[in-house]
Formats: C-alpha cells, sequence, structure tokens
C-alpha cells in the first residue's frame, strides 16, 4: 500500500507499505522532486544493464529524507511549514517513508533501527530549525 500525506496542497510524505507489491518498477515522485522514490520488483534473470550517472549539476533548496524501518514501531509526527502540528502515523518494519515538505517528529514505540537516506552535503545546524514537540493528547492517528 502507498499513503500520501497532504496538507493544503503540500506533499508532506510518501509511505511504501512493507505489503506493498507490484510488478516491474514504479516511481512516486515525480521527476523534478530533489528526492526520487521508487520501487522495483523484477524476476529472476532479470538484468539492469551495467551504467554509471553523469555528472550533472543540480541545485538542492530543501533536505528531503528517506527512511527505511529496519526494526521496530515509530510514530512520525507530521507539521507545516509554519510548525503547525497536522497529524501523526505509525511505521513498522519493512515500510519505507520519504520526507518531502513541512516538519516532522519521531516516538519510537518500539527499540527501533532506521536506515536514513538524504541528500548532501550536510550543513549541520543551518540546515533545520527546532521546535516543540506536539502534546500527547493532541495526536491524531491516521
Amino acid at each position: 500500500m502507498i499513503e500520501n500525506i497532504k496538507h493544503n496542497y503540500i506533499q508532506l510524505a510518501i509511505i511504501i507499505r512493507s505489503s506493498y507489491n507490484k510488478e516491474g518498477i514504479e516511481f512516486f515522485t515525480d521527476d523534478n522532486d530533489s528526492q526520487q522514490l521508487g520501487y522495483m520488483n523484477r524476476p529472476k534473470d532479470y538484468i539492469i544493464p551495467p551504467h554509471r550517472h553523469n555528472i550533472v549539476p543540480r541545485e538542492v533548496h530543501l533536505t528531503q529524507e528517506v527512511l527505511y524501518i529496519k526494526s521496530g514501531k515509530v510514530r512520525v509526527d507530521f507539521y507545516d511549514n509554519e510548525q503547525n502540528y497536522v497529524q501523526s502515523t505509525i511505521v513498522e518494519k519493512g515500510d519505507v517513508i520519504l520526507l518531502s515538505d513541512g516538519g516532522h517528529g519521531f516516538k519510537m514505540l518500539e527499540a527501533s533501527e532506521i536506515i536514513e537516506v538524504k541528500q548532501g552535503p550536510y550543513c549541520g545546524e543551518r540546515d533545520k530549525v527546532r521546535f516543540d514537540t506536539v502534546k500527547e493528547e493532541q495526536i491524531l492517528l491516521k
């Protein structure tokens, strides 16, 4: 299953649940998005020809992250770009989430291992604005 988390026409996240299955290849992002997220399901002996990628100048204005939940269970809290809480969802072992816009915070509901992929170079504290976590009694799970 694919879930798109949107708020006021802004794509906050895309979640590929561990149960998702489809033949072939599918990309869930637009060609102009700075972080590309796709899924491949290929049969035995399928060949992807050897290739390399050309140096193409790119300009990245917003850091986007892809998280693979290797183990555990995590609540993801979504915020708009004005730091207003929007909603929450839970991701579990095997799920993949692209955090594409807005703000986000996390609560580990179980001990969790997470693999993170994002564009670089990392700019340290210039790369993010930290703000208060939503109160537990305000959580809206979707």
